[in-house]
């Protein structure tokens, strides 16, 4: 084996030239990562998920981190996760990232106690019209989205007036993918998301995520904005108790949390694949997870 750990991304971040702000985080971020495991003695390498000339028997371990186009190209990345989860070992596990993909896993959490959201899960070749599904909601408003998604792909705030807008695109997406409606939570947009971050069952640091105004996407590619953050221990419970749901116990994860309309902490995602952790926020945060990749998989 010619490394011990290969950190994953995708081709945009390899080598970009004049990096902006945001390509300049993913770039600083991977490197504190890579800094922390060789801190511990271990070799890295770092390289696009789909690099058709990398050699990914000559890795012990990889690493994901940020393979952020993976969800516009699933059937690839789905033909590539079964071909190189034969050749070396994936963390997180294989079977966590497809268990992890498909957001039914929601109803998984749901099942061991863990508080989601009222949602709906719509499956692919449903035939019956988005405004059906809404009216059957009893909703105000809801949130649409599909099943295998990320950055907020095809996400919408539907009510009463403009869901009729949607109805052909979602026409459109459910012959290909299932989808799922969420009732709205109000917090949202008053009072953010927050993520919290966690190695093995350890507890790191947390950030929150404010919309801009007028918006209920947190993301910063919808002008999100990102805040420090301090935790209640509720918070902090909840979120290790998601993560401990999860077996085996994922090497890392990043727990979104929100507030629903009963003011009752609920979980928005679990984040097993390849989340931003904002190393950058925490500077020990990288060291926790080098630690914990250490004590699983290295230390004798």
């Amino acid at each position: 084996m010619d490394y011990d750990i290969t950190v994953l991304t995708d081709k945009r971040y390899v080598a970009p030239s004049n990096p902006d702000w945001y390509v300049q985080n993913v770039l600083t971020e991977d490197q504190m990562v890579r800094d922390a495991l060789e801190a511990r003695g271990l070799t890295t390498h770092r390289v696009s998920w789909d690099d058709p000339d990398f050699d990914w028997s000559s890795t012990r371990f990889i690493l994901f981190r940020t393979t952020w186009d993976y969800f516009d190209r699933y059937p690839e990345f789905d033909s590539w996760l079964h071909s190189v989860s034969k050749k070396t070992t994936l963390l997180n596990p294989a079977e966590t990232i497809r268990w992890n993909i498909d957001k039914h896993y929601l109803l998984d959490l749901q099942a061991k106690g863990i508080h989601i959201p009222p949602t709906r899960f719509i499956e692919t070749g449903a035939t019956k019209s988005l405004i059906e599904y809404f009216k059957e909601s009893g909703w105000d408003r809801a949130i649409l989205k599909p099943a295998i998604s990320g950055a907020a792909r095809h996400t919408y705030l539907l009510d009463s007036e403009n869901v009729s807008q949607y109805n052909a695109v979602f026409a459109e997406l459910i012959e290909k993918e299932g989808m799922l409606l969420q009732e709205f939570q109000t917090s949202v947009p008053e009072h953010g998301e927050v993520s919290l971050m966690v190695f093995g069952s350890t507890y790191s640091h947390s950030v929150l995520k404010k919309a801009k105004k007028g918006d209920f996407r947190v993301q910063d590619d919808f002008g999100g904005t990102l805040h420090d953050y301090t935790p209640s221990s509720e918070e902090i419970d909840f979120a290790i108790a998601a993560v401990k749901a999860v077996s085996p116990l994922p090497l890392y994860a990043r727990v979104d949390v929100m507030w629903d309309n009963e003011g009752v902490i609920c979980l928005s995602e679990l984040e097993l694949i390849e989340p931003e952790l904002w190393f950058r926020r925490d500077t020990d945060a990288a060291y926790l997870l080098a630690e914990e990749v250490f004590k699983r998989y290295f230390k004798k």
